[in-house]
This record gives structure tokens, sequence and C-alpha cells, in this order.
């Protein structure tokens, strides 16, 4: 196993991002005890939007996975600060909550948010399955595809 979740996300042909600058007046992260609770993230790298618009009008499901994808990874940034890069101080994750801005008629919110939820059993296995909320959104910040939030047991 990784020592650290920048090596861990590596492994995977991934790079993990600099934590996003929050758009409103929250932290990146929480914690509670041992659970470790991270703000929505979503799908940008350095300030700009990666996917701005709906799946389902300007993506396609396959498009809306890579934007989830991208708001784990924003995530994962979180994780390692929280962590200061520990990766076998991260437990499992517990919960994730997904939401993808759509165009009218499209169905396939979860599949959308299993880019993040795939990329969390890649990286932790078992203890990367979680339970999970996907909800389809008229509209999102910056008009990001999707933003993904999650909670974490820590050591």
């Amino acid at each position: 196993m990784s020592n650290t979740i920048e090596q861990a996300v590596a492994e995977q042909g991934l790079t993990l991002p600099a934590i996003p600058r929050p758009r409103g007046l929250f932290l990146p992260w929480s914690q509670l005890g041992s659970q470790l609770f991270l703000a929505g993230q979503i799908c940008e790298r350095d300030g700009d939007v990666l996917y701005p618009g709906k799946v389902g009008a300007e993506f396609d499901l396959e498009t809306g996975k890579l934007a989830a994808q991208a708001c784990a990874l924003n995530l994962l940034a979180s994780l390692s600060d929280a962590v200061d890069g520990d990766f076998p101080r991260v437990v499992r994750c517990v919960r994730m909550n997904g939401f993808v801005n759509v165009a009218p008629g499209f169905h396939d919110v979860p599949l959308v948010i299993n880019g993040a939820s795939e990329l969390f059993v890649a990286l932790f296995g078992d203890a990367g399955r979680h339970a999970r909320t996907a909800i389809g959104v008229a509209t999102l910040p910056g008009n990001a595809a999707v933003e993904v939030e999650a909670i974490f047991e820590v050591r």
C-alpha cells in the first residue's frame, strides 16, 4: 500500500490537484472525532471548471463520469490535507453524495457518479465502498457538470 494519497493516485495514472479554493464561506474539510467531512467539490482544476454545462446536453455519460472523477480527485486533495498525506490513516469512505447538472430527461445520474465511486474503490479497495446518494439538479456552482461530497473515517 502506498504511504501517501498522492502516490496512490499516481499509481492510478492520475495526479492529485491542489485543494480548490472554496467558492463560498466554508472549509474544504471538517473533522468530528474519527469522521472527516469533505465539502462538496466541483469538477475544476486550478480555478477553471473542466466540464461546464449539463450532462445529457453538452456532455454524454462517459464525459460525466470523467467530471465525477475530477470531483473525487479534488476530494482526495482535501483528504490528503486533513491526514497530512498519510494514506494509512484513512480507514474507509463512509458516504458520498453526488450532484449532476442534468438536461431534462437525463436519468443516468447514478452512473455519472460512478466515476467518483470507481476511483475510491480503485484506491481503497473494499474500504472505498460507501453509502451514496446521486441527485440530478438544475444547476451547480460555476455551471459545473458535477459536484461530489464525502465522509471518511480516519485514524
